[in-house]
């Protein structure tokens, strides 16, 4: 079962698309989705929304990282056709998929699921999302909770 609202926020290390280690701690607010693959339609389209937000994501203190199941190459490609900016994990064996619960369909992918995470713990968590605008769904969300802030 994913995690849940509440619930404590697992402590992760994986590969960025660089290829270096990113430990993410989840002290600071932070998106974490998981999308099922790179260059695909529906995950272009929601990369491609969060870098769009990326700038209001970064004045509330937001970090944003995506995840999926494709490895340190792929990710790099997809970032560079894309111009993202912000860090794509690589898991390639589902430990981070594990850690946060998130369920595998038959052919190994993740479902979309993002979870909005703070203070240690599970702030929200959006399954089987609509990638088209779900970015500005999830900060819209952490603005309306309290949970953040932009400046003025």
């Amino acid at each position: 079962m994913t995690l849940e609202e509440g619930d404590d926020a697992p402590t992760v290390t994986a590969a960025n698309q660089d290829g270096e280690d990113v430990t993410l701690e989840f002290d600071d607010p932070t998106v974490v989705y998981f999308y099922p693959k790179d260059d695909t339609p529906g995950c272009t389209i929601e990369a491609s929304q969060f870098q769009r937000e990326r700038e209001s994501y970064r004045d509330a203190g937001v970090e944003v990282y995506g995840v999926s199941r494709d490895d340190v190459d792929s990710h790099d490609s997809f970032c560079e056709s894309e111009g993202l900016e912000f860090d794509l994990l690589a898991d390639p064996d589902g430990e981070l998929a594990e850690a946060f619960d998130v369920e595998l369909r038959d052919s190994g992918v993740t479902t979309r699921t993002t979870f909005l995470l703070a203070d240690g713990d599970v702030k929200a968590v959006y399954e089987n999302v609509d990638p088209d605008g779900h970015a500005r769904d999830v900060l819209l969300d952490a603005l309306d909770d309290g949970l953040v802030t932009l400046p003025e």
